[in-house]
């Protein structure tokens, strides 16, 4: 009798968690999910990301902290925010200020999405390197300020800082040092950012590399058609192949939500197509590659674009 108490107890413990697990993606219960929440403040971590610093993220084998510079900038971004959602992934979101000033309804709806928002300057300066102390304090400070502003509460923005192209010299170090911010670089990197890279190869570089390392900080940027079209074979394959996704958070109170916008006028212009071609700075990845951002502008074949991303199959990657 005992023996049939216990059978019938984990019979039914097992059927809860399979019911618990399916509720934590409704509607898509093979979804890869956000394994657990990472809370970390600047006290604790001041420097992270092994390409560039001797300190990382505590993560765990086969975990993977997701993580986008350089947006927002439709309708790259919001394709990437549908496929995010789609697999119940939260990331962590370094927005340039201008295009923040640009598209606060998109910033207010990545943050409304449960992503980690951070900062990444407010112009995405060519050689961030080469910056005066003056000029990299601006940079900061302002791109602060316009991502507070376009997302309507200071307190949801993340103490989260990453360099713009990656471009540390001792000034800009000194400086971020002294500030309350944690100065992320990355563990591994997927070269999206490459002029013409194929979707396909973004998804090997970032599961070659990431298996090579085991666990790490991914990044991408949300602004390149590419990307948006490698992200859902991208999540798909890491869960095929055992990786659990980890969302960091900044230490503290944050509002659960902010107030959305009707609409998303241009508050701010963001600056015409250009290339950023910026040399990781402290790098010690053997590869060091040059860290290029492009930063586009109005695109006219976004619509095939997104439809490619809607109608995207592993097959084709």
């Amino acid at each position: 009798m005992r023996f049939l108490v216990i059978l019938f107890c984990c019979l039914f413990s097992a059927s809860g968690f399979a019911a618990s697990a399916q509720d934590t993606c409704p509607g898509n219960p093979d979804a890869l999910g956000t394994s657990r929440v990472l809370a970390i403040s600047p006290n604790e971590f001041k420097q992270i990301g092994s390409m560039q610093y001797r300190q990382t993220l505590p993560l765990n084998d086969h975990e993977v902290v997701i993580t986008f510079d350089d947006g927002p900038l439709p309708p790259y971004t919001n394709a990437i925010l549908d496929t995010l959602a789609s697999q119940c992934v939260k990331a962590t979101y370094f927005l340039v200020g201008q295009m923040a000033n640009a598209y606060p309804s998109i910033v207010r709806r990545i943050y409304n999405d449960g992503h980690t928002v951070g900062t990444h300057s407010q112009d995405h300066p060519l050689v961030f390197q080469r910056l005066s102390l003056k000029r990299v304090e601006d940079e900061v400070d302002r791109g602060i300020a316009s991502v507070d502003r376009a997302i309507g509460d200071s307190q949801a923005v993340a103490p989260f800082f990453r360099i713009p192209g990656l471009g540390r010299s001792k000034t800009v170090d000194d400086f971020l040092l002294s500030q309350p911010l944690v100065t992320w670089s990355a563990d591994v990197v997927a070269d999206d950012w490459f002029r013409h890279i194929k979707p396909e190869t973004i998804v090997e570089r970032a599961m070659r590399r990431l298996e090579a390392n085991g666990r790490g900080i991914l990044l991408l940027h949300d602004i390149h058609p590419a990307t948006a079209m490698a992200l859902p074979t991208l999540l798909k394959e890491l869960k095929a192949r055992g990786f659990h996704v980890v969302q960091v958070v900044a230490k503290g109170d944050r509002p659960k939500s902010v107030p959305e916008l009707m609409a998303s006028p241009a508050t701010g212009t963001p600056t015409k197509p250009m290339v950023v071609t910026n040399r990781i700075s402290g790098a010690n990845d053997s590869t060091n590659r040059s860290h290029h951002v492009k930063r586009i502008g109005a695109h006219k074949r976004h619509l095939a674009v997104l439809h490619s991303v809607k109608n995207s199959r592993p097959s084709q990657f």
